[in-house]
């Protein structure tokens, strides 16, 4: 169920939507490229397609695992900051991010299905904020990376 399918339903329905289609959408940028094309850098920092969904991957795990659910960084294995995020290691490739991305989404509905969007949650290092706060914050990003995925899979395919 897309964003333009949810109009008049609730919030948390219209929420979900969005990150949704979004999720799919940064997922989409990898269709039938290579794992050459999709460790291409074309900017000078290390942002690649591959890394912004290994990023915005580490980036939902902290919001939904560590903010919301109350385990630091450390315990759940992630890269303190989110430059690292972006970077990748030998063993990444499409089939490995995609399958951690896909796992950090099924964590993340769980750990905020029983939830209501004015819930204050408290895990997150920089202080407490409402669910509402962190899927606002999450949205963001992902249509942020959306974004900047779009422009560089229009260049890997201009090459």
């Amino acid at each position: 169920m897309g964003s333009f399918d949810v109009p008049l339903d609730d919030e948390r329905t219209q929420l979900d939507a969005f990150v949704e289609e979004h999720r799919g959408a940064i997922e989409a940028t990898l269709d039938s490229l290579t794992e050459e094309q999709v460790r291409r850098r074309l900017v000078p920092s290390a942002t690649t397609l591959l890394g912004l969904l290994k990023h915005v991957t580490w980036m939902q795990r902290v919001w939904f695992e560590e903010c919301v659910g109350g385990t630091p960084r450390q315990d759940l294995g992630l890269v303190q900051g989110p430059d690292d995020s972006f970077r990748l290691s030998d063993d990444d490739t499409i089939a490995s991010v995609t399958a951690a991305h896909r796992e950090a989404c099924a964590t993340a509905r769980a750990a905020v299905a029983d939830l209501p969007l004015d819930a204050v949650v408290t895990g997150h290092r920089s202080g407490p904020r409402t669910l509402r706060w962190v899927y606002l914050q999450v949205l963001r990003e992902l249509a942020q990376h959306c974004g900047h995925a779009d422009i560089l899979r229009e260049q890997v395919l201009a090459d």
